[in-house]
């Protein structure tokens, strides 16, 4: 028995050696220190050796036991790289740190700023604390105007409020600069509402304006018809519906065929067969003259899209707060 606990000294001393995982590791433990293994066994039958032969026998055992556990720890601190702690196995794949990406708000935006730049338009930016008079007044929104009812401003203080649109954007493009004029005004936008699954306090909103001498409505129906179909492919149907906005007469709804069903109806699109993405009108002499331009000299239209909405029909999403929550299991996925 002595002889066998020799030979079992050598065999593990070898093995352990040379391991080189932690899963090699741990066949080794269980096979050399384990509840079945050979020592236990050993040390269980010693019971029933002949007492000149216990003694002897019984410390090898131990002694084989230390230096067998002393093996193990040794190997599992080389695996570690000498830090003591056992749990690097060298033979594992690495783990890929996470790479940051674009919100997918943030590449819908570029994505739409980048079909409007190819159709000719230029990016304009503004101030999200507005006044009234380029929030409101300057578009034909005036102080009794029944339009207001459709917007839920957050004051700041007098006549300061967060701007409830990026239109403010066309009024100050306008009032500094003289046609033509062919922009799109993308940003944040804010808005008194409690928040649900289609409405938030704040989401971001895309609008252009073109204003030149003898602009016709034939052109926005151009312009957006190429853009649509730029966003959704040639093969995507788009109607325009009479609308009313105070700020453009006439004025339109357009909407693009449900990208979900693709015209047959379903809940996307309550269905009818058709989602509304787009409002735009002919800009409203009113409007011209606010920031002193001639109406029988100047024409132009305007349009304004969600930016949100979009995101939403691309990611396949249902709920608008989604996109604000920021929970990145979710953003991973889309």
């Amino acid at each position: 028995m002595l002889k066998r606990l020799e030979e079992l000294r050598a065999e593990a001393t070898d093995l352990f050696g040379s391991a080189s995982s932690e899963n090699e590791l741990e066949e080794l433990r269980v096979r050399f220190l384990g509840r079945k293994s050979e020592l236990n066994q050993m040390s269980r039958g010693l019971g029933g050796m002949d007492p000149s032969e216990r003694k002897a026998v019984g410390q090898a055992v131990n002694a084989l036991k230390k230096d067998l556990g002393a093996m193990l720890a040794a190997a599992q601190d080389r695996l570690a790289g000498g830090g003591g702690k056992p749990g690097l196995d060298l033979t594992l794949p690495g783990r890929r740190p996470w790479v940051g990406r674009r919100h997918p708000l943030m590449r819908t935006l570029a994505r739409l700023e980048e079909i409007f730049t190819l159709l000719g338009f230029e990016v304009a930016l503004g101030p999200h604390i507005e006044d009234d008079f380029h929030n409101f007044e300057a578009l034909n929104i005036p102080a009794d105007h029944p339009a207001r009812d459709m917007h839920d401003t957050f004051y700041v203080e007098g006549d300061r409020l967060l701007r409830t649109h990026t239109s403010p954007v066309q009024i100050r493009t306008m009032m500094s600069r003289k046609p033509p004029i062919r922009i799109i005004a993308p940003g944040r936008v804010y808005r008194n509402e409690t928040p649900d699954a289609s409405h938030s306090a704040e989401f971001y909103q895309l609008e252009g304006l073109y204003v030149d001498r003898g602009v016709k409505f034939g052109e926005l129906k151009g312009v957006l018809t190429r853009f649509l179909r730029e966003l959704y492919g040639d093969d995507v149907a788009v109607r325009l519906r009479p609308g009313f906005f105070p700020f453009t007469e006439p004025s339109a709804e357009i909407d693009v065929e449900c990208r979900v069903c693709h015209g047959k109806g379903c809940s996307v699109c309550k269905q009818t067969g058709w989602v509304e993405l787009l409002g735009a009108g002919m800009v409203d002499p009113r409007v011209f003259r606010a920031v002193g331009y001639d109406p029988d000299e100047i024409s132009g239209y305007a349009f304004g899209l969600g930016v949100d909405r979009i995101c939403m029909m691309e990611t396949g999403l249902d709920d608008i707060r989604l996109l604000m929550e920021n929970d990145l299991r979710l953003l991973r996925q889309i």
